[in-house]
């Protein structure tokens, strides 16, 4: 193993997870279906700023799930878990979809310890558009070029990617894990940046145009024309981005500052 990968146990599972660069921590979540490997076009610039935890979530990549269970509550619980054994108080974070609904958990979990976070293609409910395309989505098959993606990613073979497949397919009946209400958005106290295309497929933007209006403070960076993909939210930053011509890259280093 690379001596920036390691694997821990966390509650009932084994989470991978990799560390690059010093300073101040930054979480990195990634996507349903993906791993913590979908960041590393992106590690060069962050790692030159902060110290980067990337975990590959519960049952993704080389991460286990023996319970066969997948609830972004549970996922927060995970990664409190990981930063607990790595000493890790306060952070800043960022998370794509599913990473950013567990960061919502975590952000109303232990609301001190979330100081700086940005929300990419993420929901605070799943709305109708997104439960009926969540539904009909299922194992694919030998002739998609899907399963050869998703082969590359999860490491522990076509059971692990059968239960991801079950697993997502349960979101589109599921109301009490992804249910945060106004109210209890309002409870968040991390400085907050939303990131949504108007395109996104999922989730229209008025849903984080309502988050926006609950998260005391938040910010709001709607992206033209773009979907649910972060390549499409935010293209790979390079070393002349770093001053002011990135607004991802500008909030964190304002939250640097702040922290």
């Amino acid at each position: 193993m690379k001596d920036h990968e390691f694997t821990t146990k966390c509650n009932d599972i084994d989470l991978f997870y990799r560390v690059y660069g010093q300073g101040p921590v930054l979480l990195l979540l990634h996507g349903f279906f993906a791993s913590g490997e979908m960041w590393t076009p992106y590690i060069p610039i962050l790692s030159s700023q902060f110290r980067l935890i990337i975990p590959d979530m519960r049952g993704h990549g080389r991460s286990t799930n023996p319970s066969g269970q997948f609830t972004h509550r549970q996922s927060a619980m995970d990664i409190y878990a990981l930063l607990d054994q790595c000493q890790v108080n306060t952070f800043f974070a960022v998370g794509l979809s599913s990473g950013g609904m567990t960061l919502l958990h975590m952000a109303t979990q232990q609301p001190d310890r979330v100081k700086t976070m940005i929300l990419f293609a993420t929901t605070s409910y799943f709305p109708e558009q997104a439960r009926s395309m969540i539904r009909s989505t299922s194992m694919p098959d030998e002739s998609n070029p899907w399963l050869g993606e998703l082969r590359t990613i999860h490491v522990h073979g076509d059971d692990q990617i059968r239960a991801l497949c079950a697993q997502f397919q349960g979101f589109g009946a599921s109301y009490d894990d992804m249910n945060f209400t106004p109210p209890y958005l309002s409870t968040i106290t991390a400085r907050t940046l939303i990131v949504h295309g108007d395109r996104d497929e999922f989730f229209p933007v008025g849903i984080p145009v309502e988050m926006y209006g609950a998260i005391p403070g938040s910010a709001l960076w709607i992206v033209p024309n773009a979907g649910h993909s972060l390549s499409q939210l935010w293209s790979v930053p390079t070393a002349g981005a770093q001053d002011g011509c990135d607004p991802v890259l500008e909030f964190l280093g304002g939250a640097k500052s702040a922290g």
